[in-house]
């Protein structure tokens, strides 16, 4: 029996490799990541704020640290395609690249080279099974709390804070809204 199989759906089962086609500006490696999220449907039975937000950390590869998915911006793509690349290998999500959090400036933890990092949020649509780095990192979904504690690296924590007052600002923007009907207002 054969099955079709859309491109859209495959996966390349391994990582990009070196630093050739590396961004660097004014000497600082160019990195993108992703602080994927979701939101988890709570108690079905009350009425009121019910979804949690939650986010995906991953290990490093050598298993010591938990952060989020990112890696090099290469001159062959945007930055939310990097961004959205890095986050498939190393997390094994897929989802939509949402606005960017920020830019950061910072010393790596080996020989204190000097990196430009853009965080970005990743509304996470699909969960593979199978994905380029799954024999070298660990995935674990967590809410925000648990996210703030484990993440060990300042500019992450900085861009989970950003991406927690967005949604809020969203969440409170909705909620707050004024719908004209007519002449009938609403809110």
């Amino acid at each position: 029996m054969t099955s079709l199989v859309s491109q859209e759906s495959l996966v390349a089962l391994v990582s990009r490799t070196g630093r050739e086609l590396q961004r660097y500006r004014k000497g600082r490696r160019q990195v993108v990541g992703c602080i994927p999220y979701r939101y988890k449907i709570g108690d079905q039975t009350s009425v009121g704020a019910n979804e949690e937000l939650e986010v995906l950390v991953i290990t490093s590869k050598k298993g010591k640290r938990m952060l989020f998915p990112k890696g090099g911006w290469e001159i062959d793509e945007s930055k939310k395609e990097a961004a959205s690349r890095e986050t498939m290998e190393e997390a094994g999500v897929r989802g939509i690249v949402e606005g960017k959090l920020g830019k950061w400036r910072f010393k790596g933890k080996r020989h204190g080279s000097l990196y430009e990092g853009y965080m970005f949020p990743l509304l996470v649509q699909e969960q593979l099974e199978i994905w380029p780095e799954q024999s070298v990192r660990q995935r674990t979904w967590m809410n925000v709390s648990e996210a703030r504690e484990v993440c060990q690296q300042w500019w992450m924590k900085e861009a989970l804070e950003r991406l927690v007052n967005r949604l809020k600002g969203q969440k409170f923007d909705y909620e707050n809204q004024i719908v004209v009907l007519g002449s009938v207002h609403c809110t």
